[in-house]
C-alpha cells in the first residue's frame, strides 16, 4: 500500500526546500508547478485551448506561451483568471494522478504530491496525509523581500493573496515548522516519516 502525502505551504515558507529533502529518502515527488508548465507547452490540449481563449498575442516568437504576458492579463481580470484555471487545473490534476498511480503501481512505499493550493483547490481527497510547511508571517515577509526584492507592501500583498499559512496548518495532518534551521526541518520530516512507517 503506497502512502500518498500532500505537501503544501505558503509563499516563501520553504516548501521547495522541504520538497527536495524527500530525495534523500528516495521518495518521489510529483510537483504541480512543474506539471502546470508541461501542460501548456505547444502540442498539448491545454495549450490549444489557451491560445483559442486569449489569442496569439500571448505567444512568443517560438510559439510558446509568454507566461508574463498571460499573467498580466489574468491577474488584472478575475473572470479571465477563472477561465485560464478552468483549462489548466484539470489538465494538471489528470497528469498528476497518472504519475501518482504509475508510481504506486511500481511499488513505491510513499509518493509526495507537491501542491501549492492543496486546501484552496480542495484536493485533499487525492492524498492520504497532508503536511504543511509553516513559518511565522514575519519570517515569510523577510524571506520574500530578500528573495524576490519586493517592497514590504508588495510582499504583504502576495502573502495576503493566499490562504493564511496558520489556517493551512490547522487543517493539516502534520506541520513542519520551518522558522529554524534547515537541519531542524530535516529532523522533523524524518521523525514524521518514521511515525507514518515510511522509513
Amino acid at each position: 500500500m503506497t502512502l500518498i502525502i500532500g505537501l503544501t505551504g505558503s509563499i516563501a515558507s520553504g516548501k521547495s526546500t522541504v520538497s527536495l529533502m524527500f530525495d534523500d529518502y528516495q521518495i518521489p515527488v510529483i510537483d504541480a508547478d512543474k506539471i502546470s508548465r508541461e501542460v501548456v507547452m505547444p502540442g498539448e490540449t491545454a495549450y490549444e485551448q489557451i491560445v483559442e481563449m486569449f489569442g496569439e498575442s500571448i505567444l512568443r516568437d517560438d510559439k510558446t506561451i509568454d507566461r508574463k504576458k498571460l499573467g498580466d492579463i489574468v491577474f488584472a481580470d478575475e473572470k479571465k483568471r477563472k477561465q485560464l484555471n478552468s483549462v489548466v487545473h484539470p489538465a494538471v490534476r489528470e497528469r498528476m494522478l497518472k504519475k501518482r498511480d504509475a508510481k504506486a503501481a511500481s511499488g513505491e512505499k510513499c509518493v509526495v504530491l507537491d501542491i501549492p493550493l492543496l486546501f484552496e483547490s480542495k484536493l485533499t481527497h487525492l492524498v492520504d496525509k497532508t503536511v504543511v510547511v509553516y513559518v511565522d508571517e514575519e519570517v515569510q515577509l523577510e524571506r520574500l523581500m530578500n528573495r524576490d526584492g519586493y517592497s514590504e507592501k508588495e510582499a504583504y500583498q502576495r502573502i495576503h493573496a493566499q490562504m493564511p499559512v496558520k489556517e493551512k496548518a490547522a487543517l493539516a495532518d502534520a506541520v513542519i515548522n520551518n522558522n529554524g534551521t534547515k537541519q531542524a526541518s530535516y529532523q522533523q520530516l524524518e521523525s514524521l516519516l518514521r511515525v507514518w512507517e515510511v522509513l
